[in-house]
């Protein structure tokens, strides 16, 4: 009783900020609070829309330092994977199955989500262990599935059998509507801004696999509208020049003031190869006159290849039809060349990511595409894919 008096989970905390740093920046926004009451473990959301951990420290006692921070990872992929909000499963209408067995099993079809992708694992207070693919009742699972998936194959062994719940690590409550819709708002800007920052590091262990779920799961929830006025703000360039008219704060009638212009110079290369049929061209001018409502941009038509000859600029506040002036192959390297010889700040390629990865952008790059492409495309990449609707 002393050791779980005495315990102090901060320096397992400490070990994730230091060895995870994508887990450290979910971490740092979620409240761990030592609660007795509980066997293990669970994560929840408050009535404010912000997570909080509860944590049993007398069993944490009990645990390794690697079997302590696959605990909280596991806590923290609940939040990740969005078991709480976007993706928890909804009881199905007219069902005859208990409402708590219904949240038992979605329960173990999260837990089994998660585990595949951790190693540490301890022994439940029961003695049971935890539940994971491919051992103990889950032996002739596969590995490194979806939610969803396992959730399929639990509910189709209920009328065969009992599922077992002994290996839950933890519980969920039932948030508010209200409070689930903040939650998952206040978490997809952390979320968002811990990948996009361990892009440029790293992300310690979270898995290719993973990632790309995180990836989609940004792609698919972003407001894509914001994201391009966002993209054309960053893209600005600025254009500073002495003025006279501009009294210098600082030095004033001393030295000239300066006078600041900023302009955008971004490149839209929109893909007219043989694969993006007239619809899904005509949407993406569709989209193009939603952009042009906030900037002058330069429109690069290409397939395999630049229609240099085709290339205008797009005028604010100008509208525009579709126009196919191209049917060949794709070769996203042919816009790449063509906008990095050319100094431009930003490059937007319109597409259905049907072709290999391009080169290097010298530009921040970014990708347009619809849901269906963005679920299957040729090539993995960094740089953000933004999904029109």
């Amino acid at each position: 009783m002393t050791k779980a008096k005495e315990y102090c989970l901060s320096r397992h905390v400490t070990k994730l900020l230091l060895e995870e740093p994508f887990f450290a920046a979910i971490s740092r926004v979620v409240p761990k609070l030592a609660d007795r009451s509980i066997p293990t473990a669970g994560v929840r959301i408050k009535e404010d829309g912000n997570y909080e951990m509860s944590y049993n420290p007398e069993w944490f006692s009990t645990l390794t330092s690697d079997q302590t921070l696959d605990v909280l990872k596991h806590e923290l992929y609940h939040i990740i994977f969005e078991h709480l909000t976007t993706r928890k499963p909804v009881y199905p209408t007219g069902s005859k199955m208990p409402r708590k067995q219904w949240h038992d099993i979605t329960n173990v079809a999260m837990d089994l989500s998660i585990n595949t992708h951790l190693n540490n694992l301890p022994l439940l207070p029961s003695g049971s262990p935890a539940c994971k693919p491919g051992a103990g009742a889950f032996e002739s699972y596969p590995a490194n599935k979806s939610m969803e998936l396992y959730l399929k194959m639990l509910l189709s062994q209920v009328d065969e059998a009992a599922v077992s719940t002994s290996g839950l690590i933890d519980d969920h409550s039932e948030p508010s509507p209200e409070s689930e819709k903040l939650a998952k708002e206040k978490m997809k800007t952390v979320i968002t801004q811990a990948f996009e920052d361990c892009e440029s590091h790293h992300f310690g262990s979270l898995s290719k696999q993973v990632k790309d779920e995180v990836r989609k799961s940004m792609s698919s929830d972003i407001d894509w509208r914001k994201m391009l006025r966002y993209f054309v703000k960053t893209s600005q360039s600025a254009n500073k020049a002495s003025s006279i008219k501009r009294i210098n704060k600082r030095y004033p009638y001393i030295h000239s003031g300066r006078k600041i212009s900023r302009t955008v110079n971004i490149a839209v290369s929109i893909d007219q190869s043989y694969s993006v049929d007239d619809d899904m061209l005509s949407s993406f001018f569709a989209e193009l006159n939603n952009l042009a409502e906030i900037a002058d941009f330069t429109v690069v038509p290409f397939d395999h290849e630049v229609a240099e000859d085709q290339v205008y600029v797009w005028r604010k506040g100008e509208r525009k039809k579709y126009k196919r002036v191209l049917s060949g192959g794709t070769c996203f390297n042919a816009p790449t060349d063509y906008v990095n010889k050319r100094g431009f700040d930003g490059h937007i390629i319109l597409t259905d990511l049907a072709a290999p990865k391009p080169k290097a952008s010298k530009c921040q790059r970014m990708w347009i595409t619809n849901k269906r492409c963005a679920s299957m495309p040729f090539f993995t990449t960094n740089e953000r894919i933004v999904v029109i609707t």
